[in-house]
């Protein structure tokens, strides 16, 4: 039986490239390349995992979600209607601009809820008395102190501001005794009709409690029934109430 023998010339030729396909080979099936993930719709690349210890470290400092639980709930004579979710951009306030909602990149995670509140004594067919929304920002690093401080001074570089045609003005000063820092914020404005004009009445006001606890930051925002007046002492319960139940959640 014969057997075929490549010349010596042939062979030169056929060598290097066989070489040079075994490369390219190689170099298409490694995990590094990311046009190759995204043709195949999958990574081949190799994904370092964080252990279990790191894993709960992370999610400890920064949650990825929020729960209910970590809203407040009114006591039930206060309570007018349960807590429902509602949008983050509906929930946050603004005054001269976007204030509130200036978390930035540190933000891992943000929801809200609104309580709608009455009098206690008074009959559940009554008109409510007011609303009060909530957010919960939560923050990685060193986020949630950096948003008070963003506020703070957003804030005070807001003394004023144009509400349908009507001036509000606003102020703010330190809430002691909340979270491990708090801000109150207070608009004050003529009191006007349904359909904004001014009474001459007096004025109408309503406020805006910020605290931080641990690396969340939580917003309450009340709002009077129909541009009236909010109730600062359901709010400030409210508020007090809320951090509690944030500090439970983070424990």
């Amino acid at each position: 039986m014969s057997r075929y023998v490549l010349s010596p010339t042939t062979r030169a030729l056929i060598l290097p490239l066989l070489a040079t396909v075994a490369l390219a080979t190689a170099c298409t099936t490694g995990g590094d390349t990311p046009d190759a993930a995204s043709s195949t719709g999958s990574s081949t690349s190799a994904v370092a995992t964080p252990s279990p210890t790191e894993q709960a470290s992370a999610s400890a400092s920064a949650p990825t979600t929020i729960p209910t639980s970590a809203f407040v709930e009114l006591p039930a004579e206060l309570r007018k209607s349960p807590r429902r979710t509602t949008p983050v951009t509906e929930a946050l306030p603004t005054l001269c601009g976007n204030e509130f909602g200036t978390g930035g990149r540190q933000v891992t995670a943000s929801a809200a809820m609104t309580v709608t509140y009455k009098k206690a004594g008074e009959a559940d067919s009554n008109t409510p008395q007011g609303m009060i929304h909530q957010t919960i920002f939560t923050f990685e690093g060193d986020g949630a102190s950096n948003y008070l401080r963003r506020l703070r001074d957003a804030v005070q570089a807001c003394p004023s501001y144009d509400q349908g045609g009507n001036p509000v003005t606003v102020t703010s000063k330190a809430l002691p005794g909340v979270g491990d820092e708090a801000l109150l914020v207070t608009r004050t404005w003529d009191t006007t009709s349904l359909s904004g004009e001014r009474t001459g009445e007096g004025e109408s006001s309503a406020q805006i409690a910020v605290a931080r606890v641990d690396g969340a930051v939580t917003v309450f925002h009340d709002q009077g029934w129909e541009g009236s007046s909010g109730n600062p002492t359901i709010l400030d319960r409210t508020v007090r109430d809320g951090v509690q139940a944030i500090d439970a959640w983070q424990r």
